[in-house]
């Protein structure tokens, strides 16, 4: 299957998984939403869908790949099921899949159409969204993530899904880092050391999203309409999300930022207070969790930079964090002492 447009073999085979789900429903159409490294998204035009569903999106991994870790769409699915209805929780309805026969036929997975714009306010011009919206939205994803963090995990736990401790975490960036070139790593088993030496003491796994902020979420006016882009969720420390999420207000400087200008995102430390409020549990040795931050952003935009120059698609946000690189790792050990 290519990359870009819809093959008839992915046509045919949404046409049968969307009539085992609502017989006499038929496909119209299988248009191209946004491409990934991790998977390809497309939105499906159906007939005679139940109401509501005439439009629906469909996540297929990439072919001729594995479908393992990021790729993984059917995991996606399993915890976009999980949570659905779960209170105060809003993620997009998972309505039916194919398994496909990897690598060759990758599986896909559909969900309902949520409707909603995604927009992260520091990464785009000021003013693409009204300041009180972005604040409001801010807010409102600071409780959702409380709401995700209050969902009891053991069923999944059960199931043979591990939990990942705070070493794991750090070793998913190490390794990443040692995949990249010499200059965009510069330091990195300094920062390591000293996360592994001074690791707190984690808190109970719940389910974290692993990229959860703005960017990751679909907004209308000023509230989330739901949580998309799970490729990294796992069980683990619910301060991991937290601090990402902080991570991307005006007063965290996140280098990628288009602008010094405000973007109406709340301070961190509103943001802390809506997440500890609603959670109804405080959060501590949180320091530590924003240096993790910091390596793991390092790291995660190194793996971006070194594709980035493999395919001949430098942008200018890879450009603008290129400098920032070892920057964000001499950060991480101020943060550590």
């Amino acid at each position: 299957m290519n990359g870009t447009e819809p093959t008839r073999e992915l046509t045919a085979r949404t046409a049968a998984a969307v009539r085992r789900w609502a017989p006499g429903a038929g496909v119209r159409g299988v248009e191209p939403l946004t491409g990934g490294t991790s998977s390809l998204t497309y939105v499906v035009t159906l007939s005679d869908a139940p109401a509501g569903h005439e439009r629906v999106v469909l996540k297929v991994a990439p072919p001729g790949l594995a479908p393992v870790r990021n790729r993984d769409v059917l995991r996606q699915g399993r915890i976009m099921e999980a949570l659905a209805g779960r209170p105060g929780v809003r993620v997009p309805k998972v309505l039916f899949h194919h398994e496909g026969e990897p690598p060759g036929v990758p599986p896909f997975v559909a969900m309902e159409l949520v409707p909603g714009e995604c927009v992260e306010p520091v990464l785009v011009p000021r003013g693409t969204v009204p300041a009180e919206q972005v604040r409001a939205r801010a807010l409102d994803a600071a409780r959702l993530l409380a709401a995700l963090h209050r969902v009891d995990p053991r069923e999944f736990v059960r199931a043979g899904e591990p939990v990942v401790s705070l070493d794991d975490e750090i070793g998913r960036w190490t390794r990443a880092f040692t995949t990249v070139p010499e200059e965009l790593r510069t330091g990195y088993e300094k920062v390591a050391g000293r996360l592994h030496a001074t690791v707190p003491r984690a808190m109970d796994p719940v389910f974290t999203h692993g990229d959860y902020r703005l960017g990751n979420t679909l907004c209308e006016g000023g509230s989330v309409t739901a949580v998309i882009d799970w490729e990294i969720w796992s069980l683990g420390d619910p301060r991991v999300d937290v601090t990402w999420l902080t991570f991307f207000t005006d007063e965290a400087c996140h280098p990628a930022a288009l602008s010094a200008e405000p973007t109406g995102m709340p301070r961190k430390a509103e943001l802390l207070d809506a997440y500890q409020r609603a959670r109804g549990e405080p959060l501590d040795a949180l320091p530590w969790f924003e240096a993790l931050t910091k390596y793991k952003e390092s790291a995660a935009t190194a793996l971006l930079i070194k594709r980035a120059h493999k395919t001949g698609r430098l942008k200018d946000m890879h450009r603008r964090m290129l400098p920032a690189l070892p920057v964000l790792l001499d950060d991480a050990l101020e943060l550590l002492g």
